[in-house]
């Protein structure tokens, strides 16, 4: 057992473990649950889309916008319908990571999603796509970071 799950954030580290631990078909049904629960984006951002931040690297049509209010991050994902495992994992960062510090979010191991069997799953093009959408959240989040500490 390697020592990622202990750098995730708690909530990401029990979903994590359950991915890892669960047999392939459950691993692909928990992946498209995840697709299922994920919230809609407010309406302030669907009214003003220049806000959502796109990721081309994802074979997907894929937008994110995060929040930062009292050290905390919320963070909402665009993503079509058409495309369940792509949600399925925007689901999974939403549940697993929604509220937590800049600092939980940036410490999260690039390709922690590796160590739940996903490769498994998932084809290489979307798993690279899974690494940008991590990439630019934590870019995200590092910019709103540093905008708030500036002034």
């Amino acid at each position: 057992m390697t020592d990622t799950p202990a750098a995730l954030p708690e909530k990401l580290a029990a979903i994590a473990q359950m991915f890892k631990s669960a047999p392939k078909p459950l691993r692909l049904q928990a992946l498209l649950e995840y697709s299922k629960k994920l919230p809609p984006v407010p309406d302030k951002y669907l009214e003003h889309p220049e806000f959502m931040q796109p990721v081309p690297e994802c074979a997907s049509p894929f937008f994110l916008v995060t929040e930062q209010a009292d050290d905390h991050v919320r963070m909402f994902f665009k993503v079509p319908e058409e495309a369940p495992t792509v949600r399925g994992y925007a689901g999974i960062l939403t549940e697993g990571l929604q509220g937590a510090t800049p600092e939980e979010i940036l410490n999260v191991p690039d390709q922690f999603y590796m160590e739940m069997g996903l490769s498994e799953l998932i084809t290489p093009m979307r798993l690279r796509g899974m690494g940008a959408i991590l990439h630019r959240l934590k870019a995200a989040v590092r910019e709103q970071d540093a905008e708030q500490h500036a002034g």
